[in-house]
């Protein structure tokens, strides 16, 4: 199975979980999105792996007046619509496909969001590419998504950890590779910010379904992380552990 189908299919199956989720569905980042959407009114925009619609309904509570929620899990989507309706968000219509291949036109957004979903994609820098093509010269991109430490030791525990509790996953960037590979899609990076989310180990892999084994080999895992990766993660007796969020807003470059 090549890693869209399998990020789609697991996605798929947890689809309703990440709607009622505390860390996909509350934070401070979803506020900012809102006062983002309500500055700026952006005309168009697109929530690039939109997941359960978060931030498709942030953006929407501020001034956004067309927004495209987009996610490679067709289940996801069906969440997404289906929210959307209840909250009367007549602005948010969905469509399905991989962030790699954007069926849309050239310089066609305003804005681009993507949320905890780079971390999942097959070719980051090709999608990067992508959401160069569909933005608008001087178009903003704001990426929201777990980063890894600059430390080889804390990120080779990080993507262990990650990769154990959900197959589909593909790397958390550090800062320095997210900066070097915007400017390669032709970006400018305007603001970056960084902080701790706290995960609570049995919603974490109750979340996506993490199979028993390894469940028992995530907790083997962090049982034997040295003491640097442990007190930097701040693993407690339960699991639960916290980790870096960053949001970084670039610009494209308008040539």
């Amino acid at each position: 199975m090549d890693q869209q189908h399998l990020a789609a299919q697991q996605f798929g199956h947890s689809a309703a979980q990440y709607l009622h989720s505390q860390v996909h569905a509350q934070g401070e980042d979803l506020a900012r999105l809102s006062r983002l959407s309500a500055e700026q009114r952006p005309g168009r925009v697109l929530d690039l792996g939109c997941g359960a619609g978060h931030a498709s309904f942030a953006l929407a509570q501020g001034d956004a007046r067309e927004i495209h929620s987009y996610d490679l899990a067709p289940e996801m989507l069906a969440v997404v619509a289906a929210e959307a309706q209840r909250r009367g968000l007549s602005q948010i219509q969905t469509r399905q496909g991989p962030a790699e291949a954007l069926p849309y036109a050239d310089a066609s957004f305003d804005l681009i969001v993507t949320r905890y979903s780079a971390h999942h994609w097959a070719d980051v820098e090709q999608a990067l590419r992508e959401c160069a093509r569909v933005l608008r010269p001087d178009g903003r991109l704001v990426v929201i998504d777990v980063t890894a430490p600059a430390q080889p030791l804390l990120d080779t525990a990080l993507q262990t950890l990650e990769l154990l509790r959900d197959a589909s996953h593909v790397r958390n960037y550090r800062q320095a590779e997210w900066q070097a590979m915007l400017v390669r899609a032709g970006f400018v990076t305007a603001e970056q910010d960084c902080w701790k989310i706290s995960l609570q180990f049995d919603s974490w892999v109750a979340r996506i379904a993490t199979p028993a084994p390894r469940i028992a080999a995530l907790r083997e895992v962090m049982a034997a992380l040295s003491r640097e990766a442990s007190d930097y993660y701040a693993i407690e007796p339960d699991g639960s552990f916290r980790i870096d969020t960053s949001w970084i807003t670039a610009v494209r470059h308008p040539t």
